[in-house]
């Protein structure tokens, strides 16, 4: 993560805790926030040193259990003025990928629906544990981070029970060589690929292959995910990018439109990914 970024959430973190401390209805210890919001007093004392990003959701409920709501749109701007940015992979992941997974389970909590893209792997909601494992060790290798890939392992499947919450959509396209690029071994890869089979039918999962010998609308870029309307999450081999500018989202769910119109679902999906699952025993 970036200097910028760290010192810009540090400052946050500080104001948060003015805030609380400032409180109009007394000076909160932080033990009594966190009962008030019912949040781990852990919670609050990530977001005020800096170690944790919080959402516009939680800046809305600090102002409010504060009895100070009326500085919800000073907190909003001071989030949106360092979220939107470029996170170099070299400092992002100095202390390895768990931190990283850790920020982005932050980022999706409180959305509701993702529509991703993706072209070379599966997206990380719908991952085994063995298949992103592979993933986190092939990247660690490439960036000479910290190899952290259990711990990585074990945040990335934390962040899938998003899945299963009330109100949440996940709505996935795959170019086909994502189902066949091989990272893993092949029965890792055959795992995984059964996965992806059994995804096709959650209710809270949409999951649509672009065949490669389908004629399509645009080439197929980079992967990308777009929460709610409110961001979109770019993931470059330098650096991960994070744009909340309603220009960019605004293009960026044109382009996820487009390339859906190449896909197919449902039972069509599922022969796609059994033919790349019968690929790998020849």
């Amino acid at each position: 993560m970036s200097t910028d970024y760290q010192r810009a959430r540090e400052e946050l973190g500080r104001r948060l805790r003015e805030l609380r401390h400032e409180s109009p209805r007394g000076r909160l210890t932080g033990a009594e926030l966190a009962r008030r919001l019912g949040w781990p007093q852990s919670k609050i004392s990530k977001l005020e040193n800096g170690r944790q990003t919080p959402s516009d959701g939680d800046l809305r409920a600090w102002a409010e259990a504060t009895g100070q709501a009326e500085v919800f749109g000073e907190l909003s701007a001071r989030l949106k003025g360092f979220e939107s940015h470029i996170r170099s992979w070299r400092r992002q992941l100095a202390s390895g990928h768990r931190a990283a997974q850790e920020n982005y389970t932050t980022l999706v909590s409180g959305t509701r629906t993702i529509r991703a893209w993706q072209t070379g792997v599966v997206h990380g909601m719908l991952q085994t544990p063995d298949y992103a494992r592979a993933l986190f060790e092939s990247r660690a290798n490439l960036r000479n981070t910290p190899k952290d890939a259990d711990d990585a392992v074990r945040a990335r499947m934390k962040r899938q029970e998003w899945l299963y919450r009330p109100g949440k959509e996940l709505h996935v396209l795959m170019l086909e060589s994502a189902l066949r690029v091989r990272v893993c071994s092949a029965e890792v890869q055959a795992a995984q690929l059964d996965r992806l089979l059994g995804a096709v039918g959650m209710d809270t999962v949409r999951l649509g292959v672009v065949p490669l010998d389908i004629e399509t609308e645009l080439t197929p870029g980079h992967a990308f995910s777009i929460l709610d309307e409110r961001l979109v999450t770019v993931e470059a081999w330098h650096a991960g990018l994070i744009l909340d500018d309603a220009e960019s989202v605004a293009l960026y769910g044109r382009i996820w439109t487009m390339l859906a119109r190449g896909a197919v679902y449902g039972p069509d999906a599922q022969r796609v990914i059994a033919r790349a699952r019968s690929g790998l025993h020849r």
